[in-house]
């Protein structure tokens, strides 16, 4: 296969920020822009459908969940919208449970369980997971003792059983994604180059998370550096467990 530009549309500004295809037809994408809008766009007659307002700041992310026939929405004002992808309404807007004292700045991020009804919210404050049926959230975890720093990112194993969240400490989480319990930190030492730590270089940290698509205990984190690290468990363990390594 040959990698071609098959089609442009809808050049900034605004600029888009977050896209998602629609996951029963990839002919529509829902795309989110710099503006706070969504725009639903259809590829296969180049028009935008629906413009969606909701939202204050730039969108950070977008989930659709086909079992509950809905779009999830999330931008850099922690709120987190609900869109019905039958009329493209909105059907609840709800702000994420931020510390006291916290400004509700930074980007939120949003990506559904494997069983399409549990809804993970990360934000560099937290990581949360919400009933998308009931639109409620039903826990939350907030960075503490030896992962205190902000969270960059988070995101599921292929599974849905694990959740790994990075640090901008360049420290890595492994947490269980029912209870949120903290399974496995992963230090710096273990992926970064000890020049790197050793001068106290910060700049070098994961801005982002992906599971392999089989193996739950395997991921990949991008760096600012704009390196990438594939990391899994030794062999001895074969997987994350309680412990720090």
């Amino acid at each position: 296969m040959t990698f071609k530009v098959m089609t442009t549309f809808m050049p900034p500004p605004p600029a888009s920020t977050y896209l998602a295809f629609h996951p029963q037809d990839n002919n529509i994408i829902a795309i989110g822009m710099e503006d706070s809008t969504i725009h639903i766009y259809n590829v296969r007659v180049d028009e935008v459908k629906s413009k969606l307002r909701g939202h204050q700041k730039r969108i950070t992310g977008l989930a659709f969940s086909t079992h509950l026939k809905i779009l999830v929405s999330s931008a850099a004002d922690a709120h987190i919208c609900f869109w019905s992808i039958d009329s493209w309404e909105k059907r609840k807007m709800v702000q994420i449970q931020l510390p006291p004292g916290k400004a509700p700045t930074g980007d939120t991020r949003v990506q559904f369980h494997s069983d399409q009804t549990r809804l993970l919210v990360s934000h560099e404050t937290q990581l949360a997971i919400y009933d998308a049926s009931k639109m409620e959230h039903i826990r939350q975890w907030v960075p503490q003792d030896n992962l205190s720093a902000p969270i960059s990112y988070a995101a599921y194993s292929c599974n849905s059983q694990l959740v790994y969240a990075s640090f901008c400490n360049g420290s890595i989480g492994v947490f269980d994604a029912d209870s949120l319990k903290l399974r496995c930190r992963i230090a710096p030492s273990v992926y970064l180059p000890s020049s790197s730590i050793s001068n106290g270089n910060e700049s070098s940290y994961p801005l982002v998370v992906a599971a392999h698509p089989q193996e739950q205990n395997q991921f990949a984190v991008g760096l600012t550096d704009g390196s990438v690290k594939v990391i899994e468990p030794s062999e001895s363990q074969g997987k994350w467990g309680l412990d720090d390594n």
